[in-house]
């Protein structure tokens, strides 16, 4: 009888509004979020996160004052854990980036769990450096301090992955139907936007994204669907990639639109869907003349999405790689000029 180890990676969020600033640090002082050496990079991460704190913590207010992320992905952990209790011997392990539990403190959980094989599965659909890649690096260093030494196969990104396409195009398709009678209706598909400066290197993420819209679209299979692809979360003086979903809600205004927001590269509810899209996008929609605003959920533990999750897993054990890109071969999904994708041309 074989033991698996599955580890779900996540953003993290603070648990209480003390951890709101050891967060916003453990965020700004990771190098992939801020790439300049030390100790520049830990002045920066220790002013940052000072600066932001109060405005976060305002943030959180809205949801109790803490992030509803771990219990959220703990229920998509349980669900993914009996989608594969068909197989020997499994459990599923949470890891998040920036707040507890975080690498240092799960590879301790799964080493004494002796698994013969590790999973990991970052709940990032479309791939970036600054995400999925920070976590797999921040595990594989945490790893080898502790002596984990086990055969081990990641799931660097799956965009078009049936199972999350199936639970989007549900979801929308149940949204679109909730729009008032004779009003037309613009489809905005938001995710978290980065800098230019980022796609620019090589990072695969825009692109990734595009493709989950483009399948999406096809699926719910609507010839005449208005849609449009957009970003948030903008901080910072950099220039972000385009356009921002603050600037659809205005066109959309203009264009006398009902809108159906889609959280495109989110698979979990938190701050930047319970409070950005659901307070502050909603009450921009309405300053620009939106006359209805309706946000579609995240996945969660939508079967489609967790029965996809599960064929991941399966995937990944059957692949010849110790890195898939959740489509089922040893195929690199990204075109060669994406340098920065983790799997090799």
């Amino acid at each position: 009888m074989s033991r698996l180890a599955v580890v779900l990676f996540n953003l993290g969020g603070p648990d209480r509004p003390e951890s709101v600033r050891p967060f916003l640090f453990n965020l700004f002082y990771d190098v992939a979020i801020i790439s300049v050496p030390q100790p520049v990079r830990w002045c920066l991460a220790h002013l940052i996160s000072k600066c932001r704190a109060p405005a976060a913590r305002k943030i959180y207010e809205h949801l109790g004052g803490k992030s509803p992320l771990l219990y959220l992905t703990r229920s998509q952990a349980n669900a993914l854990q009996e989608n594969l209790s068909d197989m020997d011997e499994i459990k599923v392990f949470i890891c998040m980036r920036y707040w507890h539990p975080m690498s240092k403190e799960v590879v301790r959980s799964v080493k004494d769990f002796a698994p013969d094989q590790i999973v990991l599965l970052p709940l990032y659909p479309q791939y970036s450096g600054t995400t999925s890649g920070s976590s797999l690096r921040d595990w594989k260093e945490a790893a080898k301090k502790v002596g984990l030494s086990v055969p081990t196969s990641a799931i660097c990104c799956y965009p078009t992955d049936s199972g999350w396409i199936q639970a989007q195009a549900e979801l929308i398709s149940k949204a679109l139907k909730s729009v008032t009678q004779g009003n037309e209706g613009r489809v905005l598909f938001s995710a978290h936007g980065l800098p230019k400066k980022v796609i620019a290197a090589g990072d695969p993420y825009q692109w990734q994204v595009e493709k989950t819209v483009e399948a999406v679209v096809d699926r719910i299979g609507e010839n005449r669907l208005d849609w449009a692809v957009c970003y948030q979360s903008r901080v910072g003086p950099l220039e972000w990639i385009g356009p921002s979903t603050e600037d659809e809600l205005a066109r959309a205004g203009e264009d006398g639109k009902s809108v159906i927001v889609v959280p495109i590269a989110f698979v979990s509810e938190h701050s930047e869907t319970l409070v950005e899209l659901d307070i502050e996008y909603r009450e921009k929609a309405k300053r620009f003349g939106v006359t209805e605003y309706i946000r579609v959920p995240a996945v969660g533990t939508n079967p489609l999405f967790i029965k996809g999750l599960g064929d991941l897993v399966r995937g990944a054990l059957a692949c010849n790689s110790d890195l898939s890109c959740g489509i089922g071969s040893d195929t690199r999904v990204c075109p060669q000029n994406y340098q920065r994708c983790p799997r090799p041309v």
